[in-house]
C-alpha cells in the first residue's frame, strides 16, 4: 500500500492557510466558525419550501389535520438555525466595527423577525408566479406538475427567500441561496434582481438576472436571456464601483424569448416583444416588437 508523507501535507496547508489570513488581516487562530455554512442554509431553504407549501413540498406523510403543527415547528426550527447563519454573517461583517455581541445578536433577531414577517407576502408572490407559468406553458396539466417540476419555479422561491434576506442586510446569505438554485437549475439570479408578481422563465437554463435588475409584472423569459450589464465603471484607483444602477429595467408584461441578450440600464417598455438571439443595447418603446430582422433592416447600408 502507498505511503503518503500525510504529516508534511497537513503542515504545509496550514502555512498556506496562515498566508491568507495574514494577507487579509484575519486572526490567525480564530475563536469559532467565521463564516455561514452552505450546507445549513440548504437545509434551511428546504424547510421553508415545505412550510410554504407544506401539503406539496413537505413530508409525504402529512395530512391537513396536522399541517398546522408542522408549520410551526417547521418555521421554529428553520428560523433559529438561520437567526444562527445572521449572526456569524453579520459578525463577519462587524469584525473591523468593534459591535459588541450583544449588539450583534440583537441584530441578527431583528433581521430574522423581520424576515419570518414576510413569508405570507412571498407565498402570495409565489403563488402568482406560479399561475403564470401554468397560464402561461400549454404543456403545463396543473399548477401542482408547476410547483413540482420547473426549474423556473424553483429558481424564484430560492430568489424570493433570497431578496428578502438581501435587503435585510445579509447578502452574504442571500446569494449562498441564490447560488444553491443556480447550481441545481442553471439560472442565475442575483439576489438583488427586483421581480414584481406572476413572473415566468419557461425552461430557463441559462437564464442570468444581474443585481440591479428591476422586472415588472406579468414578464415572460425563455431559456438563456441575459440582463447583464454593458460595462463596469471604475473609481480613480481602477477599482470596480459597485452597486450603480448597470442592469436592464423590463417593465409589465414584457415577453422575451431565447436566446435574446439586453444589457445596460436600458428600458424594455410595457408589453414590448424582443425576439430570440437578439442583442440590445438601447431602450425599447412600449409595445414595440424587435428581431432579428427589424435590427438588420435598422443597420444603415454600407
Amino acid at each position: 500500500m502507498s505511503q503518503f508523507e500525510v504529516g508534511e501535507i497537513v503542515a504545509a496547508l496550514r502555512e498556506v492557510r496562515s498566508e491568507w489570513r495574514d494577507s487579509q488581516k484575519r486572526p490567525r487562530d480564530p475563536a469559532s466558525r467565521e463564516l455561514p455554512s452552505r450546507d445549513q442554509l440548504a437545509l434551511v431553504i428546504e424547510q421553508l419550501k415545505g412550510a410554504l407549501f407544506p401539503m406539496r413540498l413537505g413530508p409525504p406523510d402529512l395530512r391537513h389535520e396536522s399541517e398546522d403543527f408542522y408549520v410551526g415547528h417547521t418555521l421554529n426550527s428553520a428560523l433559529h438555525s438561520l437567526e444562527t447563519q445572521a449572526r456569524l454573517e453579520l459578525t463577519y461583517q462587524a469584525r473591523h466595527s468593534g459591535a459588541t455581541a450583544a449588539e450583534l445578536d440583537a441584530q441578527a433577531a431583528e433581521a430574522v423577525r423581520a424576515f419570518a414577517s414576510e413569508l405570507p407576502a412571498i407565498r402570495r408572490l409565489l403563488d402568482s408566479d406560479v399561475l403564470a407559468a401554468y397560464q402561461g406553458d400549454p404543456a403545463a396539466r396543473s399548477v401542482d406538475e408547476v410547483l413540482l417540476c420547473y426549474p423556473g419555479v424553483l429558481a424564484l422561491i430560492h430568489h424570493r427567500l433570497a431578496h428578502k434576506l438581501y435587503g435585510l442586510g445579509l447578502p452574504l446569505l442571500a446569494r449562498i441561496v441564490a447560488e444553491l438554485a443556480h447550481s441545481q437549475t442553471g439560472i442565475d439570479i442575483h439576489p438583488g434582481a427586483s421581480i414584481d408578481a406572476g413572473f415566468f422563465m419557461d425552461h430557463g437554463t441559462g437564464v442570468v438576472i444581474g443585481e440591479t435588475a428591476v422586472i415588472g409584472k406579468r414578464v415572460r423569459l425563455y431559456q438563456a436571456v441575459t440582463l447583464g450589464a454593458k460595462r463596469f465603471p471604475t473609481d480613480q484607483e481602477g477599482n470596480l464601483q459597485k452597486g450603480l444602477p448597470r442592469h436592464p429595467v423590463v417593465e409589465d408584461d414584457v415577453v422575451i424569448y431565447a436566446g435574446a441578450t439586453i444589457l445596460g440600464r436600458v428600458t424594455l417598455g410595457r408589453g414590448a416583444t424582443i425576439g430570440g438571439n437578439v442583442w440590445i443595447t438601447a431602450d425599447v418603446p412600449p409595445g414595440a416588437s424587435v428581431t432579428q430582422a427589424s435590427l438588420q433592416n435598422a443597420r444603415p447600408v454600407p
